[in-house]
Formats: C-alpha cells, structure tokens, sequence
C-alpha cells in the first residue's frame, strides 16, 4: 500500500485528540440530525416555535401549511455562501449534509412518531434539550444545522461571542414574529423552549474546552 493510500485509510478511520476521523464526522451528522429531528417533533406535537432558521420554517409552516422539511431546506440556502466563505468547504459540505438529513426527517418522523395532547411546558423543555443534543453533536464535528446556527459560529470563531449566547439574540428576533400566529401562552412556551435550548448550548460548548475539528 502507498503512503498516500495509507494516509487517507487512516484519516478514514483513525482520529487524534485534535482531528475527527471520517467516520467521527458521518456518525455526528446523523446522530445529531436524528436528534434535532426529534426534537422538533416534539415541539411541533406542542405546538410551539423555536428561534432561528427553524423558527423561520415554523412560522412560514403556521402560516401557509407548506412542509416544515421543505421551508427549512430552502431558509438555509442563502447561509450556505458565509460558511463556504468563513468556515471552509468541509464545514459547508457537513452542514448541508445535516440540514438536508435534518429536512428529511422532520418530514417524515410525524408519520412515524404519533404524538398526542403533548403539554406544551412539557414539550419546550424535552423539546429544547432535544435539539441542543443534537446541535452540541454538530458543534463540536464543526457542523451545524445552518442559518443563524452558522452566523452564531462564525461569531464565536471571529469575536470569541459564544454560539449559544449569540443564537439566543437570533431566536429572541424570531419570536417576537410569533404574536402573528400564535397565543400568547404557546409563545411564552417557546421562548421557554429556546431558553432551554441556548443555555445548554452557551454552557456545554466553548471552544478553548473542545478543540477537535
């Protein structure tokens, strides 16, 4: 075997305390895809929004009854161009990997997760935490779920802001558009839902406590 078959066997599989492996990367974008998925499916099953790019898919899904997986796919699109810009080609091809899994699923776990009369309180805590896990997975394989997700990123890496402080402003901004289309108790419970989600983003990830890229 050549040293460059050899370099590229051991990038596909081996990792060091600095580098994720291929592999690492491939199982972070679905496992943490799968778990952003859930989680917006118990926040759908509440009835609640959320900030961010998903936020802006729920709120256009509210309002016109189009796919939340379909809106959420085409709402990342303009995103794309600062992460090919700011944060490389393998974070962009990571991300659209994650929103297009992310998409997917939340198209069609509803039909194969049933949820019933979900306590709106209920579902913004379970559902918040949901899609922290699953964005912290993203996060730390230099991968996120796009949109402001790669704005909050960005701002990290150039500013030293932290991702989950920076996407709670984002989300605050999103939700103030919530009284369009919802109560004023469901509203309450997604800003629940977002506090939730942001804390333990902004208290678990921090780049100077996880350097693998």
């Amino acid at each position: 075997m050549s040293d460059v078959a050899e370099r590229k066997r051991i990038r596909f599989w081996a990792s060091t305390s600095d580098k994720h492996s291929l592999v690492e990367d491939a199982q972070a974008v679905v496992a943490g895809s799968m778990l952003a998925s859930l989680g917006v499916v118990l926040l759908s099953g509440g009835g609640l929004l959320t900030g961010g790019v998903v936020g802006v898919a729920f709120l256009l899904h509210y309002a016109t009854g189009l796919s939340f997986g379909l809106l959420f796919f085409l709402a990342n699109m303009p995103f794309y161009y600062l992460a090919l810009r700011r944060l490389g080609l393998a974070f962009t091809i990571k991300t659209f990997c994650a929103v297009a899994l992310t998409s997917v699923l939340s198209e069609y776990l509803p039909h194969l997760i049933v949820l019933q009369n979900v306590n709106p309180i209920i579902a913004a805590l379970f559902g918040g935490l949901t899609v922290a896990a699953g964005m912290l997975a993203l996060f730390r394989h230099r991968t996120s779920l796009g949109g402001f997700g790669i704005l909050a990123l960005y701002l990290q890496d150039r500013f030293g802001i932290r991702a989950g402080l920076a996407q709670l402003a984002f989300d605050c901004t999103v939700l103030v558009s919530a009284f369009f289309v919802a109560t004023p108790f469901i509203i309450l419970c997604s800003i629940l839902g977002a506090l939730v989600m942001n804390l333990v983003i902004a208290v678990n990830h921090r780049n100077d406590r996880y350097i693998a890229m």
